[in-house]
Protein backbone atom coordinates (compact mmCIF):
# COMPACT_ATOMS: atom_id res chain seq x y z
CA UNK A 1 0.00 0.00 0.00
CA UNK A 2 1.32 3.43 -0.90
CA UNK A 3 2.18 5.76 1.97
CA UNK A 4 1.55 9.48 2.26
CA UNK A 5 4.97 10.95 3.10
CA UNK A 6 4.31 14.71 3.03
CA UNK A 7 1.72 17.34 2.22
CA UNK A 8 1.19 20.78 0.67
CA UNK A 9 -1.33 23.37 1.74
CA UNK A 10 -3.84 24.45 -0.91
CA UNK A 11 -2.22 26.47 -3.67
CA UNK A 12 1.38 25.69 -2.64
CA UNK A 13 2.37 23.09 -5.19
CA UNK A 14 2.59 22.53 -8.90
CA UNK A 15 1.23 19.63 -10.87
CA UNK A 16 -2.24 18.19 -10.66
CA UNK A 17 -3.41 15.50 -8.25
CA UNK A 18 -4.04 12.07 -9.75
CA UNK A 19 -6.97 11.40 -7.39
CA UNK A 20 -9.00 12.91 -4.58
CA UNK A 21 -10.21 11.86 -1.13
CA UNK A 22 -13.48 13.25 0.23
CA UNK A 23 -13.43 13.76 4.00
CA UNK A 24 -15.91 15.20 6.50
CA UNK A 25 -14.70 17.90 8.93
CA UNK A 26 -13.88 15.41 11.68
CA UNK A 27 -11.95 13.12 9.29
CA UNK A 28 -9.54 15.86 8.14
CA UNK A 29 -7.46 15.75 11.36
CA UNK A 30 -4.97 13.08 10.35
CA UNK A 31 -1.85 11.41 11.66
CA UNK A 32 -2.07 7.68 10.90
CA UNK A 33 -4.99 6.32 8.94
CA UNK A 34 -5.83 4.36 5.80
CA UNK A 35 -7.83 6.47 3.34
CA UNK A 36 -9.87 5.16 0.41
CA UNK A 37 -9.40 7.42 -2.61
CA UNK A 38 -12.31 8.16 -4.95
CA UNK A 39 -11.01 5.81 -7.64
CA UNK A 40 -10.60 2.87 -5.27
CA UNK A 41 -6.93 2.96 -4.24
CA UNK A 42 -6.17 2.79 -0.50
CA UNK A 43 -3.28 4.86 0.84
CA UNK A 44 -1.74 4.98 4.30
CA UNK A 45 -1.33 8.39 5.90
CA UNK A 46 1.62 8.07 8.27
CA UNK A 47 2.74 11.48 9.52
CA UNK A 48 5.03 12.29 12.46
CA UNK A 49 2.33 14.49 14.04
CA UNK A 50 -1.37 15.06 13.56
CA UNK A 51 -2.28 17.76 11.05
CA UNK A 52 -5.60 19.52 10.56
CA UNK A 53 -6.11 19.52 6.81
CA UNK A 54 -8.35 21.89 4.87
CA UNK A 55 -10.25 21.68 1.60
CA UNK A 56 -7.77 21.81 -1.30
CA UNK A 57 -4.72 20.60 0.66
CA UNK A 58 -2.62 17.90 -1.03
CA UNK A 59 -1.26 14.63 0.34
CA UNK A 60 1.99 13.59 -1.36
CA UNK A 61 2.61 9.87 -1.86
CA UNK A 62 6.00 8.15 -1.72
CA UNK A 63 5.92 7.75 -5.54
CA UNK A 64 5.58 11.53 -5.92
CA UNK A 65 1.93 11.62 -6.96
CA UNK A 66 -0.47 13.79 -4.99
CA UNK A 67 -4.04 13.43 -3.76
CA UNK A 68 -6.32 16.41 -3.19
CA UNK A 69 -8.43 16.63 -0.04
CA UNK A 70 -12.04 17.60 -0.78
CA UNK A 71 -14.29 18.71 2.07
CA UNK A 72 -17.39 16.49 2.09
CA UNK A 73 -20.80 18.14 1.99
CA UNK A 74 -22.47 17.81 5.39
CA UNK A 75 -25.93 18.36 6.89
CA UNK A 76 -25.60 21.75 8.59
CA UNK A 77 -27.47 24.69 10.06
CA UNK A 78 -26.80 28.20 8.81
CA UNK A 79 -27.40 30.74 11.57
CA UNK A 80 -27.95 34.42 10.97
CA UNK A 81 -28.52 37.15 13.51
CA UNK A 82 -30.46 40.42 13.50
CA UNK A 83 -27.18 42.37 13.20
CA UNK A 84 -23.43 41.95 13.76
CA UNK A 85 -23.63 42.30 17.54
CA UNK A 86 -26.44 39.73 17.78
CA UNK A 87 -24.40 37.28 15.66
CA UNK A 88 -21.43 37.76 18.04
CA UNK A 89 -23.69 36.98 21.01
CA UNK A 90 -24.96 33.84 19.27
CA UNK A 91 -21.31 32.81 18.64
CA UNK A 92 -20.63 33.24 22.36
CA UNK A 93 -23.56 30.97 23.29
CA UNK A 94 -22.31 28.32 20.84
CA UNK A 95 -18.70 28.64 22.02
CA UNK A 96 -19.88 28.12 25.57
CA UNK A 97 -21.03 24.64 24.50
CA UNK A 98 -17.75 23.75 22.76
CA UNK A 99 -19.50 23.00 19.47
CA UNK A 100 -17.49 22.98 16.27
CA UNK A 101 -18.55 26.15 14.41
CA UNK A 102 -17.64 27.83 11.14
CA UNK A 103 -17.75 31.55 11.94
CA UNK A 104 -18.09 34.07 9.12
CA UNK A 105 -18.86 37.77 8.96
CA UNK A 106 -22.58 37.34 8.26
CA UNK A 107 -23.35 33.81 9.44
CA UNK A 108 -22.33 30.90 11.66
CA UNK A 109 -22.49 27.32 10.41
CA UNK A 110 -22.84 24.33 12.77
CA UNK A 111 -23.71 20.64 12.54
CA UNK A 112 -27.44 19.97 12.81
CA UNK A 113 -28.66 19.55 16.38
CA UNK A 114 -32.34 20.21 17.10
CA UNK A 115 -31.72 21.10 20.76
CA UNK A 116 -29.22 23.80 19.74
CA UNK A 117 -31.59 24.95 16.97
CA UNK A 118 -34.35 25.52 19.56
CA UNK A 119 -31.94 27.40 21.83
CA UNK A 120 -30.78 29.65 18.98
CA UNK A 121 -34.33 30.38 17.81
CA UNK A 122 -35.20 31.23 21.42
CA UNK A 123 -32.38 33.80 21.26
CA UNK A 124 -33.89 35.34 18.11
CA UNK A 125 -31.64 33.69 15.50
CA UNK A 126 -32.76 32.60 12.05
CA UNK A 127 -31.69 28.96 11.52
CA UNK A 128 -31.79 27.33 8.05
CA UNK A 129 -30.89 23.81 6.92
CA UNK A 130 -28.05 23.71 4.38
CA UNK A 131 -25.82 21.02 2.85
CA UNK A 132 -22.27 22.16 2.08
CA UNK A 133 -18.64 21.55 3.13
CA UNK A 134 -18.06 22.32 6.83
CA UNK A 135 -14.87 24.11 7.82
CA UNK A 136 -15.06 24.84 11.54
CA UNK A 137 -12.64 27.07 13.42
CA UNK A 138 -9.81 25.00 14.86
CA UNK A 139 -9.76 25.20 18.64
CA UNK A 140 -6.69 26.47 20.49
CA UNK A 141 -6.23 23.02 22.05
CA UNK A 142 -6.52 21.05 18.81
CA UNK A 143 -2.71 21.17 18.74
CA UNK A 144 -1.38 20.73 15.22
CA UNK A 145 1.85 22.52 16.26
CA UNK A 146 3.22 23.10 19.72
CA UNK A 147 3.76 26.77 20.51
CA UNK A 148 5.77 27.98 23.45
CA UNK A 149 5.86 24.86 25.61
CA UNK A 150 8.25 25.30 28.50
CA UNK A 151 8.92 28.99 27.89
CA UNK A 152 8.87 31.07 31.04
CA UNK A 153 7.78 28.08 33.08
CA UNK A 154 4.19 28.31 31.75
CA UNK A 155 2.71 24.95 30.92
CA UNK A 156 -0.49 24.54 28.91
CA UNK A 157 -1.46 21.65 31.13
CA UNK A 158 -2.47 23.74 34.15
CA UNK A 159 -5.61 21.77 34.91
CA UNK A 160 -8.03 24.30 33.43
CA UNK A 161 -8.61 22.74 30.03
CA UNK A 162 -9.88 19.24 30.69
CA UNK A 163 -13.15 19.60 28.81
CA UNK A 164 -14.40 16.70 26.79
CA UNK A 165 -13.53 17.72 23.24
CA UNK A 166 -14.92 14.60 21.58
CA UNK A 167 -17.44 16.23 19.29
CA UNK A 168 -20.35 14.06 20.29
CA UNK A 169 -23.73 15.68 20.91
CA UNK A 170 -23.77 16.83 24.49
CA UNK A 171 -26.17 15.07 26.84
CA UNK A 172 -26.26 17.70 29.58
CA UNK A 173 -28.92 20.18 28.58
CA UNK A 174 -28.80 23.59 30.22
Amino acid sequence: MLRVVSHHHAGHSSGSPFDVVVLAHDERHLRRKVLALRNGLDVLVDLPEAIAFHHGDLLVLEDGRSVEIIAAKEQLYEISGQNGLHLMQLAWHLGNRHLPAQIEETRIVILRDHVIKSMLEGLGAKVSEIVEPFQPVRGAYHGTHSHGHGQGGHSHDDGHHHHDHSHQPSHHHD
